[in-house]
């Protein structure tokens, strides 16, 4: 874990120190739109209940999806090289990106030899994680997200705060305001099908005037080189189907081995994603689709193979990217995705932020309370609370915490580890949360209390309620704690 670490972290890196406290802090006080934020993604996270609860073999799809993921990531050199191969055999264009920055410029490139300057792009986290959107604006392509939810933070000069569900932090009424603005819908319109004809009728044009379609990759097979993507609206398909030339962005962990492999994944992604069977559009792409078109995938690492080598953070590699710990996650439904900093937000993205730059991202292993519910729902089994916790020690281990949590730990340890200590200082604590006013304990210097409040405290602790209502052999237990 430290070799990870000494290659993964660059402590001098110049990006932004992400404190989530601090982040949150707006969307966290804002209570309308907080409880509004949660109850939305607690919807869907119940969405995705149902469809599990109706699949007998639920569970084995989830082991099975997960052994799966862990040989593949195994001998993923072995079934790039097979991917590569077939692919090749196809007629497609493989290129080899060791970073983002290689990513980018091999994009611009393809462009720049097809003198292709706009661009029509289906959803894709990974340009995301690279930020190849500002990057081609930057060198005068026009760039259009034909997600409609992509679309939407777009033109509100935002980035996704949902990895399937990317503006979810938007109200349909804010909605209105941007369409409005950037598309000349009536001002105060709030309909959501009148809305969505006007994305449509926008989009159209986008998509008649494309020269070059671009899409992620939701999943790879080896041994067939071929491409699937997953999507609600048909965007990518369009997107693809008009311009001449395909280019497909994807992370090494896509891979899949065997084209039957598949059946696992699609049974999981969508249930898992927004509660559905299956995704309204699977595409499969083999190659360029005629003698005319150009099909170019483009490998990216970016930071994969280090995590890859690490054994206690490896199976985050696993992820398929269907959003189900965020759903179901009490701090993420609460604080809004824009609080993580992360392309990837929630417990996912909390531990792959801090495997790009320790220091930037350290404060999102903490932005946790160890439920255990992302690890419950995780179609492909990541134990994300263990790895969260585990990146805590990391953290500590480099000193990257801040002193005055060190401090606290040091005491709350030396506390726990003297009984007679921990009693009284329950009894004081009890008494003391009585008799003081609530300033005093929920006040500015107090960061964890500013959206919680504390219970109203018992009479008794625990031991002495245990010692009364189960005496056998409690009394010798209680008197040994006082003496």
């Amino acid at each position: 874990m430290n070799e990870f670490q000494s290659e993964v972290t660059s402590l001098t890196s110049t990006l932004p120190i992400v404190d989530h406290p601090s982040a949150a802090r707006e969307f966290v006080t804002n209570e309308p739109r907080s409880h509004w934020h949660d109850d939305s993604l607690w919807f869907v996270r119940s969405k995705r209940d149902k469809q599990a609860h109706s699949i007998p073999e639920w569970e084995y799809l989830r082991e099975q999806a997960s052994t799966i993921k862990t040989h593949t990531i195994a001998k993923l050199p072995e079934y790039l090289q097979q991917f590569e191969a077939n692919a090749t055999r196809l007629g497609a264009v493989v290129h080899w990106a060791a970073d983002a920055e290689e990513h980018n410029r091999i994009v611009l490139d393809l462009l720049r030899r097809n003198d292709s300057l706009r661009i029509v792009k289906s959803k894709s986290m990974l340009t995301e994680e690279c930020g190849l959107n500002e990057y081609l604006i930057e060198n005068g392509i026009d760039v259009v997200d034909t997600d409609l939810g992509e679309r939407i933070v777009q033109l509100r000069g935002e980035t996704p705060s949902h990895i399937v569900l990317p503006a979810i932090h938007i109200k349909k009424e804010e909605v209105g305001d941007t369409f409005h603005e950037h598309l000349g819908t009536r001002a105060g319109e709030s309909d959501p099908q009148v809305l969505t004809e006007a994305a449509r009728g926008h989009l159209r044009g986008k998509f008649l005037s494309g020269e070059v379609g671009i899409t992620g990759v939701n999943f790879a097979v080896a041994d067939t080189g071929g491409l699937v993507v997953c999507t609600n609206e048909g965007n990518a398909d369009l997107g693809v189907s008009l311009p001449r030339i395909h280019i497909a962005c994807m992370g090494i962990e896509k891979l899949v081995p065997r084209f039957q492999d598949l059946s696992v994944f699609t049974r999981l992604l969508a249930r898992s994603a927004t509660g559905q069977p299956i995704t309204s559009y699977t595409s499969h792409f083999h190659g360029p689709r005629d003698e005319n078109s150009e099909l170019h995938i483009v490998l990216v690492d970016n930071g994969r193979s280090k995590i890859r080598d690490s054994k206690t953070f490896r199976e985050s590699l696993h992820c398929i990217r269907c959003g189900a710990c965020m759903n179901t996650c009490p701090v993420y439904r609460r604080s809004g995705g824009h609080s993580y900093r992360a392309t990837v937000p929630g417990p996912i993205g909390s531990v792959l932020g801090p495997a790009k730059n320790a220091k930037a991202h350290k404060s999102l292993p903490f932005a946790c309370s160890l439920c255990g519910s992302c690890t419950d729902v995780c179609p492909v089994k990541i134990p994300l609370h263990h790895q969260l916790l585990a990146w805590r020690k990391v953290l500590v281990g480099k000193r990257l915490v801040a002193w005055n949590k060190r401090m606290a730990m040091k005491a709350a340890s030396f506390l726990f580890q003297n009984p007679p200590l921990f009693a009284a200082a329950g009894y004081f604590g009890r008494v003391a949360l009585k008799v003081l006013p609530k300033a005093l304990t929920h006040n500015r210097f107090n960061t964890w209390a500013k959206d919680r409040d504390l219970p109203e405290p018992p009479k008794q602790s625990f031991h002495e309620w245990y010692a009364k209502n189960r005496p056998t052999g409690s009394q010798a237990v209680l008197k040994e704690e006082r003496s």
